[in-house]
């Protein structure tokens, strides 16, 4: 198998996903802008994506993944579905749980994320909250069975699903707002039906891919089965494992939660501005960060689980190369080009001057920890395929206490903006990252390759002159002006990120950095 294909198979499904949820965030900016009602549905919309990436994508991924891998090469695909089974079973019945309390709990969630809310804001963020919380429980069983799939090394399915969540938004933005609106009813729940619909497809389209490679889960809904999946040992193992896991995942959720409660404080659009400018960050992270975690957590535990060490640090070096060679001009750009991208993608109808560089702060500010983020996404899964949950828990506690730290000196000592908010998740991401790198080295797990310093000159070099070009071309052009031009200012755009990319990349090319040197067969 070439991991290399894999990753960027992964990177070019992801970015289709990115680039459908640009263009859904686009028409939700249009709409509603940075209103107090877009504002409730980002916040209600944020209550089961924070429980989706602390159980789902979070914990249990963590404990699950590596578990799955190693129960598959140690054991074969009998034992494995059997895992599955037992692991599906028991998720089913917590999940009923979890979504009636969540449904019950909507307004203490609400208050918990945002307490500066007015009273009509803070209604509709409730009401929203209960329609889209049983979204939690659809992306769970997604989450199990895409640490099937990718175990199977089948990455292609989730890697597309995102998609049909953006694609049903879209179509309920476009086709029941409306609605809505025409029969007196506000049209921001029309996003909230969307999302629900998305939760849906996004769950149905795992069964085929499931059924292809025969590990379609086996529900067991008596109390027989029930007890039996319980006392299945994978399924204790996987229990015993989340525990640290979850206090490390849900150290970064808290850090989120004490954000969004601050920017509820900081006036009206401040938590809108947030997760614009979070669509622009997650391009990167998703499109590197994201596939290559997917790509090198079965393989990580696949080698630990055979005992080849070589293999294990010959992946993380690989890994961490391509985080330099790629995150770190991307980091570049969205410090310097951030006004840009900003309004060609958002400022029209409701999202006006004042959102545009709210916004651009924003942008700027995630720009700073892009590469400690991305590289996160590489460094924890190491510990994960060794089963050690603690270590990068107690990494992520430093970095929630840092976090926190700069939001008072940047907010309160230094009166800055919501800006700040992001500003000090990627300095604080940046330091976790080089905890995380300096313990798997302080350990013998990973030996850094020969070459590193060479390299890293050249990604740098290449990086600052690409900056620079992109610096004159935003200083030169009136992007706000040229809204007026949709189309034209949409292709100065492109034609500047382009040339960015060419540039890079000749530059690489001359400095003797070749593609060929990143391919790598498993």
């Amino acid at each position: 198998m070439n991991l290399s294909k894999a990753v960027f198979s992964v990177s070019a499904l992801t970015l289709l996903s990115r680039i459908t949820g640009l263009v859904r965030e686009q028409i939700g900016a249009a709409l509603f802008g940075t209103s107090a009602m877009m504002d409730a549905f980002q916040i209600a919309f944020r209550i089961p994506n924070l429980l989706r990436r602390l159980f789902a994508e979070g914990a249990f991924a963590q404990a699950f993944v590596p578990l799955i891998a190693a129960t598959r090469a140690a054991e074969g695909d009998e034992a494995t579905h059997a895992l599955v089974d037992a692991v599906a079973t028991v998720l089913a019945w917590a999940l009923l749980v979890v979504c009636g309390l969540g449904i019950a709990g909507a307004p203490l969630l609400v208050w918990l994320l945002a307490s500066g809310f007015d009273p009509a804001t803070e209604d509709a963020a409730v009401a929203m909250t209960r329609w889209m919380f049983p979204y939690i429980g659809f992306m769970s069983m997604v989450a199990l069975a895409s640490g099937v799939l990718n175990t199977w090394r089948q990455f292609a399915v989730p890697a597309f699903t995102p998609v049909l969540l953006n694609l049903s938004v879209i179509g309920a933005a476009l086709l029941g707002v409306p609605v809505l609106r025409a029969h007196g009813i506000e049209p921001i729940y029309a996003l909230a039906l969307g999302v629900m619909l998305g939760g849906v497809l996004q769950l149905l389209i795992q069964a085929p891919a499931l059924a292809a490679i025969g590990m379609l889960p086996r529900l067991g809904l008596g109390w027989t089965r029930l007890r039996a999946a319980w006392a299945h040992p994978g399924v204790r193992r996987i229990l015993a494992k989340m525990a640290p896991a979850l206090v490390g995942v849900s150290v970064a959720q808290v850090s989120l939660m004490i954000n969004s409660q601050i920017a509820s404080h900081l006036g009206t659009g401040a938590v809108s501005t947030l997760v614009y400018a979070d669509r622009l960050m997650e391009l990167p992270i998703a499109l590197l960060g994201v596939a290559l975690g997917v790509v090198l957590t079965p393989q990580l535990s696949a080698a630990q689980a055979v005992g080849d060490q070589g293999a294990y640090s010959g992946l993380l070096d690989w890994g961490l190369r391509l985080v330099l060679l790629l995150a770190l001009p991307c980091a570049v750009a969205l410090l310097v080009f951030a006004q840009p991208m900003v309004a060609t993608l958002f400022h029209r109808g409701a999202f006006d001057a004042r959102a545009v560089a709210m916004t651009t702060l924003a942008v700027m500010g995630w720009g700073v920890g892009v590469l400690g983020l991305v590289a996160i996404k590489v460094a924890a899964p190491a510990y994960f395929a060794q089963q050690d949950m603690r270590t990068p828990m107690r990494m992520a506690i430093v970095a929630l206490v840092l976090t926190q730290l700069l939001n008072a000196m940047f907010i309160w000592g230094l009166g800055m903006g919501v800006a700040a908010l992001a500003l000090s998740i990627g300095l604080a991401a940046n330091a976790n990252a080089a905890l995380l790198l300096w313990g798997l080295k302080r350990r013998g797990l990973y030996q850094p390759a020969p070459g590193w310093l060479g390299f890293a000159w050249r990604v740098v070099l290449a990086s600052a002159l690409m900056g620079g070009l992109m610096a004159t071309v935003a200083r030169q052009i009136d992007w706000l002006g040229l809204g007026r031009h949709e189309a034209l200012r949409a292709g100065a755009m492109a034609l500047a990120l382009a040339s960015a990319a060419a540039l890079y990349f000749g530059l690489l090319a001359l400095l003797g950095i070749r593609r060929r040197s990143f391919m790598r067969q498993i």
